[in-house]
């Protein structure tokens, strides 16, 4: 019921920034929450930040005051700006959205994935 496709991920330095996009698409569908995680080499998936449909956010610890998610429900698109970025941030960045029709509430929806790499 729903698409979503990443893009904006590349090589960046520490210190520096990126904004990574997210578009969701299908016919018909609904969602509500949205949110960005990121798996590392060897590690767990992680949340970084998620955004309900009204504007709430939520950040983890490892982020918050350099990360900003935000959404444009009119044009179906979630951004993550991503600043004073670390090596440690270097990881494969996933889009998510929770379905929210008759058919598929509260089913997670994933992109492919977007890398982000940071250079010290």
């Amino acid at each position: 019921q729903v698409h979503l496709v990443e893009s904006g991920g590349g090589l960046v330095q520490a210190g520096g920034s990126l904004r990574l996009s997210c578009a969701a698409s299908g016919s018909p569908f609904a969602i509500n929450s949205m949110g960005w995680y990121r798996q590392a080499p060897g590690k767990q998936r992680e949340l970084v930040a998620t955004i309900t449909n009204s504007g709430s956010t939520n950040y983890a610890d490892s982020v918050k005051g350099r990360f900003t998610i935000s959404r444009d429900n009119a044009q179906n698109m979630m951004y993550l700006q991503m600043n004073s970025l670390k090596p440690e941030d270097t990881a494969v960045y996933y889009c998510n959205a929770v379905g929210d029709s008759y058919y598929d509430r509260d089913t997670d929806y994933w992109g492919q994935g977007t890398q982000v790499t940071v250079s010290s």
